[in-house]
């Protein structure tokens, strides 16, 4: 099969054995597949992974338990052993020994197939077309805040929520926030990003802007830092209200200085963010309740994913999507 792989130099199209469905697990065709960030990411040295990118995919099952083939499905990346501590708390996303699909120990979804356990996989409702579904990793994320910050209805609306970046997560993010039903505030760099927000009745400005006036109003309950960046974790430390929670998302590589002192003095509760729950992520997308289709730049074949990454690491650019059909 082709593939998209990372051998710690360069990305390029490869012929890779295509994986076989072991016990516990299946082989899925790959319909389509997102670039993320931490792909980017992964490509300057993240994580010292090698092997095939990706971990944002639909696909059908071609091989497997018999009751999984021919569906179509979204998978969860990570692959957890299933008898550990973490494991049996129901924290599989932090088993020690995982394996992460396309980052960690485990070949990803820029391929004609991708093996998953079939413990991760999830059915994709008829109502999702399969570019929807590509967002559903993504969208778990952003869905990850709303679960871990654990808050009821009447409490969500009257949280004042900041989300710093308007790149792929960060839009996503807002999205999930305002159906939690807080109050949200978008700054980002790129106008016709934030715009895709501005149709949802969600207040946007420029980081420029921002930067100004805007920055001096009273700080907020959370705060994420979906920029991407070294800078971000500063700038949503000010702009976070005494006692109020600092959500990261953001994945850079390399070691970066950090200045504690905000937290300390305004004790901030900082929270760390990654994988998150598919359930909501593929009820809210059948239900038309998030709005993906206007993140979608680029839909790019299989053969040219060196040329994917390129363009998706552009500033301001959306979700590159991998047509990995080889239609």
């Amino acid at each position: 099969m082709r593939a998209v792989v990372f051998d710690g130099q360069q990305v390029s199209v490869e012929d890779r054995p295509e994986p076989r469905a072991k016990t516990g697990a299946a082989t899925i065709r790959v319909t389509l597949a997102g670039v993320c960030n931490t792909d980017l990411e992964i490509a300057r040295g993240y994580m010292d992974f090698r092997g095939v990118l990706g971990h944002e995919f639909t696909g059908v099952v071609a091989d497997g338990p018999s009751a999984w083939r021919g569906r179509r499905v979204v998978g969860e990346i990570n692959f957890a052993c299933g008898a550990c501590a973490s494991c049996h708390r129901g924290l599989g996303r932090h088993c020690p020994t995982r394996r992460v699909m396309g980052i960690l120990d485990a070949d990803g979804a820029f391929a004609e197939y991708v093996s998953a356990p079939v413990a991760n996989l999830h059915a994709v409702p008829d109502t999702v077309s399969d570019e929807d579904a590509v967002f559903c990793e993504p969208l778990a994320a952003a869905f990850e805040i709303v679960e871990q910050l654990a808050l009821t209805p009447s409490a969500w609306r009257t949280q004042r929520a900041l989300v710093l970046g308007d790149g792929k997560l960060g839009l996503l993010v807002a999205q999930a926030l305002q159906i939690a039903g807080a109050r949200v505030v978008a700054v980002g760099r790129h106008r016709e990003n934030l715009d895709v927000l501005g149709t949802r009745g969600i207040e946007t400005h420029l980081e420029a802007e921002w930067a100004g006036s805007h920055a001096r109003e009273p700080r907020f309950d959370v705060t994420v830092d979906a920029t991407g960046s070294a800078r971000g974790f500063a700038v949503a430390a000010a702009a976070t209200r005494p006692r109020g929670t600092l959500v990261m998302k953001s994945t850079v590589a390399g070691a970066h200085k950090i200045d504690f002192a905000p937290v300390v003095i305004d004790e901030l509760t900082v929270l760390g963010s990654r994988c998150g729950p598919f359930a909501p992520a593929l009820r809210a997308l059948s239900e038309g309740a998030v709005d993906v289709a206007p993140l979608i730049a680029r839909r790019t074949p299989l053969e040219r994913g060196p040329d994917a990454l390129r363009e998706a690491a552009r500033p301001g650019v959306l979700k590159v999507l991998l047509d990995c059909t080889g239609s």
